[in-house]
């Protein structure tokens, strides 16, 4: 019998505090897969954010540190520039790097700091209750949208991507998702590809995960996924949306296949 799945050795043989269907947990064991396959264990640092992943220390076998709700990148950039041999990385959702952390997010880009953001697109504030988030889609039901997102009143769903790519400092930009097979692989290339990028003294890199949420979405974990397909790719395609050693139209994706 062979073994097709292994827990990665730097992933703590502990319950998950998440929602049954998130994909936290599946975004969880790949940045432990890409690190522990690159040996990065002794060199990465973790910047948790507030909200859904703010326990990763209780999950990650590496260094972790917390950071206020929307800090990461501002967290994160302190760290690289006082420890510039390490890898560092923050772990923040829509709510924290699209809303509360926008400013220290878009600055940190823009400056080019080394340093690699993992962003968790689930399209509501997950931890809380369900809000709104800046990335909920219009007419997405909310707890504070009963009758859907007005674009009138609430403006459009933000593409952070798109709007990083702008910037002259980002090195790296990627949207993917986790919501079948084929999707995970291709997130765990991103991954690595953004950890590559920060050793290679690139710049700054960032990985847009969407992220099933179906206690908040109220769809079954199969019907959440396939609500990713349907609906969030067509309004955040998939694909490199920026990468300076192959640059390609600011805002365009490479490739938009799931």
């Amino acid at each position: 019998m062979s073994t097709v799945f292994e827990r990665p050795r730097l992933l703590k043989d502990t319950d998950f505090h998440y929602c049954p269907g998130c994909g936290h947990g599946i975004i969880n064991r790949l940045l432990m897969e890409v690190i522990e396959e690159m040996d990065l264990q002794e060199d990465a640092i973790c910047v948790a954010p507030a909200g859904c992943g703010m326990l990763l220390y209780n999950y990650f076998e590496i260094d972790v540190i917390e950071s206020a709700h929307g800090r990461g990148a501002a967290v994160a950039t302190g760290i690289k520039r006082v420890r510039p041999q390490n890898a560092i990385f923050s772990y923040q959702g829509d709510g924290d790097l699209a809303a509360i952390g926008t400013a220290e997010g878009l600055h940190a880009a823009n400056r080019g700091e080394n340093i690699t953001v993992i962003f968790v697109n689930n399209g509501v504030y997950g931890m809380t209750g369900g809000q709104m988030a800046p990335t909920s889609l219009a007419g997405q039901v909310t707890t504070t949208t009963p009758t859907g997102r007005d674009l009138d009143l609430a403006g459009h769903p933000v593409r952070i991507c798109e709007v990083f790519a702008e910037l002259e400092g980002t090195a790296y930009l990627e949207r993917v998702a986790v919501n079948k097979p084929a999707a995970v692989m291709k997130a765990k290339k991103a991954i690595r590809k953004a950890f590559q990028c920060q050793l290679d003294g690139r710049g700054f890199s960032l990985v847009e995960i969407l992220s099933p949420c179906p206690i908040n979405w109220k769809m079954a974990p199969v019907e959440a996924c396939r609500w990713i397909d349907d609906a969030m790719v067509a309004y955040f395609p998939l694909g490199v949306f920026k990468d300076a050693g192959a640059p390609s139209p600011a805002g365009a994706p490479e490739e938009v296949d799931a």
